[in-house]
């Protein structure tokens, strides 16, 4: 606390010093700038109502050496049954950089499809020039270890300037955003209007038009076939980036994209004050502040700074007769998933718009929803109920709303950049004030890859990570606790240690708090299977320790010098898979049981390459591999005599649907970032598909909404086909990752034939979530039935699961428990059924206050036993008490039945109610309690395997990747270990 009113004071001080400086003489007045009037005509004709209007964007001036849009492009900025592809927007920026020294152009990384991610800095022709000592400076504001309180306030009082970086399109169908901002970068450009001289002089301002950039022309792509085509029914944009759809906005924690990882090294290289980013959807501006819980891991500055600028907005627009704008009643504020935590996370604002879209280029009557035009405690100027619309209307909302925005901070530009230093410093001093002092991952960790993995990610993000060089000791609640020398610690005394905090730490949402927008729980260490302690031991700062070079990363190594066999331990790291394919060629084998060779112990699963047969280069190979993918290869001198069998590279088939490619996108990430090689085939193609036993071994479905007869009959197929694919009007569409003539058909009956007969014939077909219907509703599989719930509540939870079959191959190399991804549905039964049971599920009842625990504590940090804790000041100890018990009561579980034959293979297992949530939302628990996570079904030669959590669920869940992999790795052999079958009396046949 003293630090900071000493920032203050030290700041206040600089400023008072500058004020009693002589005020220089005012500035001659300047002739009144003319206005390019064929452009300020074409404004005003496609705006609709004047009240869309403000006198900020009712004009465009002219110039005599900059082009303005209209002069590279054709059309105005907003004009109507006009979208830009982003090569004629990059021609255009391109155009204005040329043309003005107060533009300048940058490129922050590569799409996965090869086109550029634009950043544009617009400024003073002075702060141009500087621009490298401006992001110097904003870099040493970043981090107070380095910049004491006395030079920050000389930094912010004298010279420094903030960047506010606004952000076109992350969503592809948002279409207005990539066009108002080449005519704002024009306008700060060329205006000399006050506030635009404000903006210009005491800010940088940086623009980048699209961040998805590989959708946005496919985008471009659909409206144009839907102009060149009104009587035909156009294709609906199943892709976006290469990878997925609407979610790459729910990339901001695992940065798998290369739209996050080119925004966040953006971020990093500029350090902005404010990133800005451009949505579309409710009418007709919505300015984020959200419903709340908020994030509890930010500080509470931002989501002052929030407030303070989405109220400017409103009170800005609405004088000026604007309807329709306002905040808080959408979105809630509580993940950090989504891209514009790049700011948030990292000390700095992070903000959005949300406006009412034009669903293209073209002007329209337009009815408003009911619940949004309906006049409340937080939208008092509400929308009007039908409003006659065009893309200009949201050019001019978003240009005048941001401009507001873009002002206001250029005038405050030094309490904002003061706060952007004070939240860093109170970063820094996190360890001492609400803790923990740091985080660790224990050297010991049996996936050392996947901890290594989990360290990268943080890397990525900006946060620093370390090593312990020796053994230390910490005292933790549960007593002393030894950290082994090479341990992961990531301090929390450093600038981002906010952002490692919330990715780590659990979380817990009360079900009492307004509907969740996302998920709700995210805790990695627990989603990636790697150990993770909170260490709120201050001596651990005071251990030895060196920083790790980005990327972390486990090198691995053949040990021992047997010339019989080599054993690599199956620990889950994700990249044994990997190797299976590095050396495909070579003959290997499972163990069946565990396995001891002298001092070292192996899982069951274990791999055993023979030398005998294997090629001369074996152990040059072994060495190669081992040492990029960080396995540990011991070579023995005796084959292990525990029961073992063959496991081929399996050949994969990759199953998605022409509905929806969002959710299965992530598993193409997955498989592709591990180098496993597939087939990605569209289900209607399995229609014409009659052997496709000889293609594949494994085919896995991704997940997919809809019911199975949805999903197996597609769309109807009355009229004219839809096709997804290149041509002279739609020449992006085949970039895509598939591409058809027609989008609507399924793969209908004789898909559903071409598969049955594929796990006949001794395939491994898996369903993922929701499609578990399809083996179910179509008799593959009998005894696996979908029970509805009316009282489970868990919307995109993290859970813990119990393995229940051990000795299956599917459960090689894990332990006896695992945290899993489950959001809502389905809860998956087997036999019989489950009886009731008595209890209820965490939450309900009304909230609890700070600091209070069990089931109706607030939503925060922390579990129900463990509680919230306030950012940013000293962590307040409660006086011990006694405890009051809670009154619930418990029932028993009703039996299972079943029928003859082979029976579902219950693999993992949710835990018991008072065991399953690790973090995020649950109740009715009771509901989902002991039920299957993971069934194995024989059919014939072959199996299918249902999951009802998603194993590959935005590349945050790399601990769950492998039941995936083993049951690839194991296809012909998921009998292995199974017990003999039971008589309905319970004794074994």
């Amino acid at each position: 606390m003293r630090a900071q009113v000493l920032l203050a004071l030290v700041l206040a001080s600089v400023l008072l010093a500058q004020k009693k400086k002589p005020a220089p003489p005012p500035p001659a007045a300047a002739a009144q700038q003319k206005n390019d009037e064929g452009y300020t005509a074409k404004i005003l004709s496609d705006t609709t109502e004047k009240f869309f209007l403000t006198e900020l964007v009712d004009h465009l001036p002219a110039s005599d050496s900059v082009p303005t849009p209209e002069k590279v492009l054709g059309y105005i900025a907003g004009a109507p049954n006009h979208l830009t592809y982003s090569k004629d927007i990059y021609k255009y920026m391109y155009a204005l950089e040329k043309a003005s020294k107060r533009v300048k152009i940058f490129s922050i990384g590569k799409t996965e499809e090869g086109r550029d991610t634009m950043l544009v800095a617009v400024s003073d022709e002075a702060n141009i020039a500087k621009l490298d000592r401006y992001k110097e400076i904003t870099a040493m504001l970043a981090d107070p270890r380095k910049t004491d309180d006395k030079k920050a306030a000389e930094l912010i009082a004298n010279e420094a300037l903030p960047f506010y970086w606004a952000s076109g399109s992350i969503h592809s169908p948002e279409t207005g955003s990539p066009e108002m901002l080449m005519e704002l970068a024009y306008r700060i450009a060329v205006e000399d209007s006050p506030l635009i001289q404000n903006i210009r002089k005491n800010m940088i301002v940086l623009i980048t038009p699209c961040s998805e950039v590989d959708g946005h022309d496919r985008e471009v792509d659909v409206y144009n076939y839907r102009k060149e085509f009104p009587k035909k029914p156009a294709p609906n944009l199943v892709y976006w980036g290469k990878y997925v759809a609407h979610d790459n906005n729910r990339d901001g924690m695992s940065m798998a994209l290369a739209l996050s990882r080119n925004m966040m090294g953006g971020f990093l290289a500029w350090h902005p004050t404010v990133l800005h980013d451009l949505h579309e959807s409710v009418p007709f501006l919505y300015t984020s502040t959200g419903m709340g819980p908020y994030n509890a891991w930010l500080d509470p500055i931002v989501v002052d700074e929030w407030q303070k600028m989405a109220y400017l907005e409103i009170e800005q627009m609405t004088k000026r007769g604007v309807p329709g704008v306002w905040t808080h009643g959408y979105y809630d504020g509580w993940a950090p998933n989504y891209m514009f935590y790049i700011a948030n996370g990292h000390n700095s604002i992070g903000r959005f718009y949300e406006t009412f879209g034009a669903g293209g280029a073209d002007t329209a009557i337009r009815n408003v929803p009911a619940t949004s035009t309906s006049r409340t405690w937080f939208r008092p100027n509400p929308p009007l109920p039908r409003v006659n619309w065009s893309l200009r209307n949201n050019v001019n909302l978003q240009e005048s709303a941001i401009l507001f925005a873009m002002d206001y901070t250029a005038t405050n530009r030094k309490e904002f950049l003061g706060n952007f230093y004070l939240k860093s410093k109170r970063s820094v001093n996190k360890w001492s004030n609400e803790g923990p002092a740091a985080w660790v991952v224990p050297s010991d960790d049996p996936r050392p890859v996947g901890a290594a993995g989990l360290m990268d990610l943080l890397q990525i993000q900006g946060v620093e990570v370390q090593k312990t060089t020796g053994e230390t000791e910490v005292t933790q609640k549960s007593g002393k606790v030894k950290i082994p020398a090479g341990s992961y610690v990531v301090r929390m005394d450093q600038p981002y240690s906010r952002m490692a905090d919330m990715l780590l730490d659990t979380q817990y949402y009360n079900i009492n708090d307004p509907a969740p927008y996302d998920d709700t729980g995210w805790t990695l260490g627990a989603l990636h299977n790697v150990k993770t302690i909170r260490v709120t031991d201050a001596a651990i700062l005071k251990a030895p320790m060196s920083m790790v070079a980005a990327p972390a990363k486990f090198e691995g190594s053949v040990t021992g010098s047997g010339a019989v066999a080599y054993l690599i331990n199956n620990n889950t790291d994700n990249t044994l898979f990997t190797f299976r394919y590095r050396l495909k060629d070579v003959k290997m084998s499972a163990l069946e049981a565990p396995y001891s060779a002298g001092s070292q112990k192996f899982n069951a699963g274990t791999f055993v390459i023979k030398t005998e047969g294997a090629p001369s280069d074996l152990r040059a190979q072994l060495d190669a591999a081992s040492k990029e993918l960080g396995l540990k290869v011991a070579a023995v001198s005796e084959v292990p005599k525990t029961a073992m069998h063959e496991i081929p590279a399996p050949r994969i088939a990759l199953i998605h649907t022409w509905t929806n490619t969002q959710n299965e996108g992530w598993y193409r990430i997955a498989l592709d970032q591990l180098h496993i090689p597939y087939d990605y085939i569209a289900d209607q193609k399995l229609k014409t598909m009659t052997d496709l036993r000889s293609k594949y071994d494994v085919i896995l479905f991704g997940p997919v909404g809809g019911t199975a007869q949805s999903i197996v009959n597609g769309r109807p197929t009355e009229g004219d086909p839809i096709p997804f694919k290149a041509s002279t009007i739609t020449p992006n569409l085949g970039g895509a990752p598939d591409t058809t003539d027609d989008m609507r058909p399924g793969m209908g009956f004789e898909g559903i034939f071409n598969l049955h007969k594929f796990v006949e014939e001794g395939g491994l077909f898996i369903t993922i979530t929701g499609n578990a219907t399809i083996p179910i509703d179509y008799g593959f599989v009998e005894g696996v039935t979908v029970t509805p719930s009316t009282t489970l509540h868990a919307q995109g939870s993290v859970l813990n699961t119990v393995f229940a079959d051990k000795n299956s191959p599917i459960a090689y190399g894990y332990g006896d428990t695992l945290a899993v991804y489950f959001s809502i549905a389905p809860i998956l039964n087997v036999g019989g059924g489950f009886g009731g049971r008595g209890g209820r599920g965490g939450g309900g009842g009304g909230r609890g206050g700070a600091g209070e625990t069990g089931p109706n504590r607030p939503s925060g940090r922390g579990t129900m036993d463990d509680p919230d804790i306030p950012q940013g000041r000293p962590l307040f100890v409660a006086p011990e008490g006694p405890a009051v018990a809670d009154d619930e009561g418990g029932g028993g579980r009703g039996g299972r039945g079943g029928a003859a034959g082979p029976q579902p293979r219950v693999i993992l297992r949710f835990a018991e109610e008072n065991n399953l949530l690790v973090s995020g939302m649950l109740t009715g628990g009771s509901a989902l309690a002991g039920h299957p996570a993971v069934i194995d079904c024989q059919m014939g030669k072959g199996h299918v395997l249902m999951f009802a959590n998603n194993p590959m669920w935005r590349s945050e869940t790399h601990g769950s990747y492998f039941l995936l992999f083993n049951a690839m790795l194991n296809f012909g052999h998921l009998d292995a270990g199974k017990a003999a079958p039971r008589a309905r009396g319970g004794e074994a046949q």
